[in-house]
């Protein structure tokens, strides 16, 4: 690993695990975790308890800069002192963070607060952009895929585990819409970094995953030595 505070980024589209994923690799190795797509939804949020629309992009910018968030040790987060998880983590929450993370000068204003998150012991950083633009020199970069049916079938799950209505056809339409959103943007395209190591998830569990991840992250520190 690098001398620095040493970064592992698990970059991809929603729906293939990379918050859980990084949740526990951070778990297991005891470092700070970053679950940059929050800080998207977080910013959407805002504006819309502020009744400012995305088109407003000056508005949106300075609702971005002032943001008061709290990412509490136990899991919740805290949006101007307010519990706000379960509010972000919806679908209409996902489709309005692809929107304002469309904007060139959002990305820009949470940049920094991104790059905060590097602290020792280490950082795993979850997101679209974490490993080609946020942490380029990151020490280990993953990109995690799978289908558009396998990602809709585990959202439908999650969904109607939480006692929602939905229908896994418009599940997947969505999911569709923003990977072609995420991936034809002008600020940060969602894609795998060069140096990326990519897995897809479509036919593995969350363990086969994780101890893929690790085992990346062991023979990253043993060719560093």
């Amino acid at each position: 690993m690098s001398k620095s505070i040493p970064v592992i980024t698990l970059d991809g589209p929603g729906g293939v695990g990379k918050g859980t994923i990084s949740a526990l690799v951070a778990k297991k190795l005891g470092w700070h975790y970053l679950d940059s797509g929050a800080l998207y939804r977080l910013t959407a949020l805002a504006c819309q308890q502020k009744g400012i629309d995305f088109s407003a992009i000056d508005e949106v910018v300075g609702t971005t800069e002032k943001l008061q968030v709290e990412f509490l040790p136990e899991g919740g987060i805290l949006l101007d002192g307010q519990e706000v998880e379960p509010l972000i983590r919806t679908e209409e929450a996902g489709a309005n963070a692809s929107l304002v993370a469309a904007i060139p000068s959002v990305r820009e204003a949470l940049f920094k607060r991104q790059k905060a998150f590097m602290q020792p012991p280490g950082l795993v950083a979850d997101g679209r952009d974490m490993g080609t633009s946020i942490f380029p020199d990151a020490d280990l970069k993953v990109f995690l895929t799978a289908s558009a049916d396998e990602r809709a079938k585990r959202r439908y799950k999650q969904l109607i585990e939480k006692g929602n209505n939905v229908n896994i056809e418009s599940l997947r339409k969505e999911i569709q819409e923003r990977d072609e959103r995420d991936m034809n943007r002008s600020a940060s395209p969602l894609k795998p970094a060069g140096d990326a190591h990519i897995i897809d998830t479509s036919e593995l569990s969350i363990e086969q995953v994780f101890q893929e991840v690790m085992c990346l992250y062991a023979l990253t520190t043993k060719d560093s030595q």
